[in-house]
């Protein structure tokens, strides 16, 4: 029963990390919300880093560090691209999009002859695309004055933009090499070693940001406007760790993995209650049909 309570708080605090990333990111008018993100995230992450290293007996190495660090700016680059696009989009159309990289993951190994899959994975991943291809459209066609009379009782607004749709296409793509590359790389180092080696190179990373945006751009930070990216942070590690043990029972993978990859529908919901969004009914169709399809992958996961 274990797999099934992390597999619940992983679905709980990705979705919450989501909502709270999204409160830190999308401010318009901030242009170095993202970085500063990526500080909040290094920042949480360099923490428990520090314990694990502390009060655990990883066995890690500097050498282990660089061998994972493709791997780990990969992550990175597809997480601070998924933060710039919270300026542009609503989080319903932004977070199913991101979460299809499961999908993209799944084409890279049938290309590259590391897997075969069943019939239900097929029709999954052709439910994905025609899911995300739908959403583009649905953005994209939207007239402008129905647009706006269903924005404005949301917490932002937003403008017809193709940047916005591009965005979390360009994170899932990233975020989906990353995991590919996770899997060769994971095949020679132990896990807790690599998620360590992650975790401080997101710490370096989030160091340089913080030197960036406070003493090359000269921007300030605001504490009641960072609060929101350091919860989304400690989110995204919490559920990163629930992640790892729910997959840990190798029993249960086919049914934690459709569990967690459903974080995404949460989300949408959490985006409807605490930021107002609305949508049209296309785009909760397409949605639909993509969450559809990334569970279907998930429970066919042997």
């Amino acid at each position: 029963m274990k797999w099934f309570i992390f597999s619940i708080v992983t679905l709980c605090c990705w979705s919450f990390s989501d909502l709270f990333s999204k409160m830190g990111c999308a401010d318009s008018k901030d242009k170095h919300s993202a970085l500063k993100m990526d500080t909040a995230v290094g920042v949480v992450m360099g923490l428990h880093a520090a314990y694990t290293l502390i009060f655990t007996d990883v066995e890690f190495s500097f050498q282990t560090m660089l061998t994972y660090l493709p791997v780990s700016l990969l992550y990175i680059s597809s997480m601070t691209i998924g933060y710039v696009g919270l300026r542009y989009i609503e989080l319903s159309i932004s977070s199913p999009i991101c979460n299809t990289s499961g999908a993209i993951v799944s084409i890279i190994c049938i290309i590259a002859g590391m897997a075969t899959l069943v019939r239900a994975q097929y029709i999954a991943i052709a439910l994905v695309v025609v899911g995300v291809v739908g959403l583009g459209i649905a953005e994209m066609t939207e007239d402008d004055d129905l647009r706006a009379a269903r924005q404005s009782k949301g917490n932002y607004k937003y403008a017809k933009s193709v940047i916005a749709i591009l965005i979390p296409i360009i994170y899932c793509l990233l975020d989906a090499l990353g995991t590919f590359a996770d899997s060769l790389v994971l095949e020679r180092l132990d896990e807790d070693a690599a998620n360590t080696s992650y975790e401080l190179t997101f710490l370096l990373f989030g160091i340089v940001c913080f030197i960036y945006v406070k003493f090359i751009k000269k921007d300030k930070f605001f504490p009641k406007k960072e609060v929101p990216k350091y919860v989304g942070a400690a989110f995204e590690t919490v559920g990163q760790l629930a992640y790892i043990y729910a997959l840990a029972d190798q029993e249960h993978v086919a049914l934690s993995a459709p569990i967690i990859s459903s974080y995404c529908a949460v989300s949408v919901i959490w985006s409807r209650i605490f930021l107002k969004e609305r949508l049209s009914w296309k785009h909760y169709i397409c949605i639909a049909i993509t969450v559809a399809g990334i569970a279907i992958i998930g429970f066919f996961d042997p």
